[in-house]
């Protein structure tokens, strides 16, 4: 390899890990289970509506990953995908922040349902950068170096959002709530423009061609009987989706996490403060996840062991009637637990795909995962119809059956 070469590589190990950096930080701006959930509620007064904005959120990245990995499959180049996804959520984000600014006259259910409308529209745009994203990375970046990249990505994502943390709690104080929020998106869009940026100068590396004998898929249904190929024959394929669902009806559990603290007296300017915490819950957790990312498997059973905590933790304060600082403690196992999360899914989605089929298998895989999106919706009936502690016993439950299943692939996968 010569020194050139070498350097193309070195500028988009950091070129891409900036851009996932600056995107997690403007993400956090937006976090769906903290700042999303408690404009919503308090908009809405609906933990239905909660619910909704967590799903659709998680549902919009997912559903069109099917078709974006059939054309990506088949187009000479992945990146033109990525650009209109990422400066298309950027757009939408900006859109909803002047909605935020410039709403004060409408009601607060109208307003609310208008805010989910735009919400939906970005949910399902940003469902357009998984494939490509995953797909240069993968090219971009040796196998043995991605748990690395993600870890720095989310360390420096971590840094910057805690300055956007320090900022919502600022804005959130000192502002008129509608405008606060307002403000708080129009930071995320910024921060996303400057993600999709330099993801976008790192350039794309040429594609990998098939292996001899396959050609890319030439119409739909032999796309989809790929997809149902894949599901029968690759174990490793199919297990991790089973634990896939599993982990889906875990995270059901964290748009209610701050509806939980609103009820023992957490204001909303506070919310502030739990995303802080939930942040550096996230930052000091990156050591452990980048050591322990080279052992892709071993890091999700560790991380489904850890999804444990959290609902056990709330029942416990709720339980107490436990005030700020304990909740800001429980934010703070939240964020590591979902820093894992994603380096382990992210890195073994990666390992399991193929180097010349990785846009169709991440399509496959977040497809046929989607249903698990709508499982806070199904939160939302528990805490209407039960109470708010049986969405959380229902999450300690999956994540037990997670591990369990997590545990049998590494037994049935030798060395995976």
């Amino acid at each position: 390899m010569g020194k050139s070469d070498h350097t193309t590589e070195r500028g988009r190990f950091w070129r891409i890990a900036g851009a996932g950096a600056a995107f997690q930080a403007g993400s956090a701006a937006i976090d769906s289970a903290t700042i999303v959930a408690s404009l919503v509620f308090q908009l809405t007064g609906s933990a239905f509506a909660v619910g909704f904005a967590s799903a659709v959120l998680r549902l919009g990245w997912l559903l069109p990953q099917l078709v974006v990995g059939f054309l990506a499959e088949r187009a000479h180049r992945r990146m033109p995908f990525y650009v209109f996804g990422a400066f298309g959520r950027a757009l939408m984000a900006g859109l909803i922040a002047l909605l935020l600014w410039f709403g004060a006259g409408m009601s607060a259910v109208a307003l609310g349902w208008v805010f989910l409308g735009l919400w939906t529209l970005y949910a399902f745009v940003s469902g357009v950068v998984a494939v490509p994203y995953n797909d240069i990375v993968g090219r971009s970046i040796p196998s043995q170096a991605r748990s690395r990249m993600l870890a720095w990505r989310f360390f420096g994502g971590g840094i910057f959002a805690l300055g956007v943390a320090a900022f919502v709690r600022m804005t959130l104080d000192v502002l008129p709530s509608l405008q606060a929020y307002a403000l708080i998106f129009g930071l995320a869009a910024l921060l996303m423009i400057l993600s999709s940026m330099l993801f976008v100068s790192a350039g794309e590396p040429p594609i990998i061609r098939p292996k001899a004998g396959r050609k890319p898929p030439q119409d739909v249904r032999a796309f989809l009987s790929g997809g149902w190929l894949v599901l029968r024959t690759d174990s490793r394929f199919r297990l991790f989706l089973q634990s896939q669902w599993l982990g889906g009806a875990t995270l059901m559990a964290l748009p209610f996490y701050v509806v939980a603290a609103n009820g023992s007296g957490v204001t909303v300017a506070d919310v502030g403060l739990l995303l802080g915490a939930q942040t550096a819950g996230a930052l000091v957790s990156n050591p452990v996840w980048g050591k322990l990312g080279a052992g892709k498997l071993r890091m999700l059973q560790t991380v489904a062991l850890i999804r444990i905590v959290p609902p056990l933790l709330v029942l416990v304060l709720l339980g107490l009637g436990a005030g700020l600082w304990a909740y800001m403690a429980l934010f703070m196992v939240i964020g590591a637990m979902m820093n894992g999360v994603t380096i382990g899914y992210l890195g073994y989605l990666m390992e399991i795909s193929p180097d010349d089929r990785r846009p169709a298998y991440s399509a496959y895989f977040n497809a046929l995962a989607s249903p698990a999106a709508l499982l806070p919706i199904f939160g939302a009936g528990l805490v209407t119809l039960i109470a708010i502690q049986a969405v959380f016993v229902v999450a300690i439950l999956a994540a037990v059956a997670q591990l369990i299943l997590l545990v049998r692939i590494s037994r049935i996968v030798p060395g995976a």
